[in-house]
């Protein structure tokens, strides 16, 4: 979980009654079923897909983008497309609030998240993270050069790959300092002079009446609190996605100047939407 605890405690959690309790069911359940048959369907096709095509995928993320879209049909969550989505090869970026980042982000397009190698041994969620060619790494400059193959060749197949700069979720309500790290690997020249990086923002709405901050999940808050608090919810939120122009590497001097044009352009929609709901 999360180390940034932010500058004020989590909202209270407030009890599920018995209608909250039935949402849960209604549509945990099916969520559920919806979930497992996706691993199968993946798995079973990657028994194909792989010898055929590997290391490209074809086939299989477009499982990923149905599974998650009916998901977050079944939530009740509204989602809301600004801007166009890049189409040349490279990597995107956006600001990380919640678990629910996963399912909106892979509803919109194919794309293969970078995550911290810690994931690959959560239980449950390693088997999808693992199916949906997720890209485990370790925040270690020494093994910079092992990472930068690792992108070069899923690149190289056509991969989008979509990672978190800010290295950890927050309340939603601000974007914190992009870590620089792994931009350095965009540098290679075997990656400089044809990567594009496109910055996302991710920005929840409350439902009404709740905390503004109901979507976030961050500090000590545990998982299951969380999804049962998402499912139970009706009238339900909403979440918005504004994609921005990419931004091609060969035009900044270093990782530090990428980053934070990175981060600018993800944080501007995101102040300005919070602006206007404290004004």
């Amino acid at each position: 979980m999360s180390p940034w605890i932010g500058e004020a405690p989590p909202p209270a959690a407030k009890p599920i009654g018995p209608i909250g309790w039935l949402r849960v069911g209604l549509r945990g359940l099916p969520i559920l079923a919806l979930l497992l048959t996706g691993l199968v369907l993946t798995l079973l096709l990657r028994v194909v897909e792989r010898p055929l095509f590997a290391p490209a995928r074809p086939l299989t993320p477009w499982i990923t983008v149905a599974v998650c879209r009916a998901t977050l049909r079944l939530m009740g969550l509204r989602v809301r497309v600004h801007g166009a989505q890049m189409r040349e090869n490279g990597a995107v970026v956006a600001n990380h609030v919640s678990w629910l980042d996963i399912f909106v982000l892979n509803a919109q397009k194919r794309v293969c998240f970078v995550a911290k190698a810690e994931v690959a041994g959560w239980p449950g969620i390693n088997w999808l993270a693992k199916a949906t060619g997720t890209v485990f790494i370790r925040r270690d400059r020494r093994e910079a050069g092992s990472q930068i193959d690792v992108f070069r060749r899923r690149l190289r197949a056509g991969h989008k790959l979509l990672f978190f700069p800010e290295g950890t979720s927050t309340d939603g309500r601000r974007v914190l300092p992009f870590k620089t790290a792994l931009f350095a690997a965009f540098f290679e020249p075997a990656l400089h002079e044809t990567m594009s990086i496109q910055p996302v923002s991710v920005i929840y709405r409350a439902p009404p009446g709740e905390d503004r901050r109901f979507f976030g999940w961050w500090g000590e808050m545990d998982l299951g609190p969380s999804l049962l608090k998402v499912l139970a919810q009706a009238p339900q939120g909403a979440v918005e996605l504004v994609y921005h122009p990419g931004l091609r590497v060969a035009d900044y001097p270093d990782r530090k100047a990428l980053a934070r044009a990175l981060e600018d352009a993800v944080r501007l929609p995101l102040d300005q939407r919070v602006g206007e709901e404290t004004a």
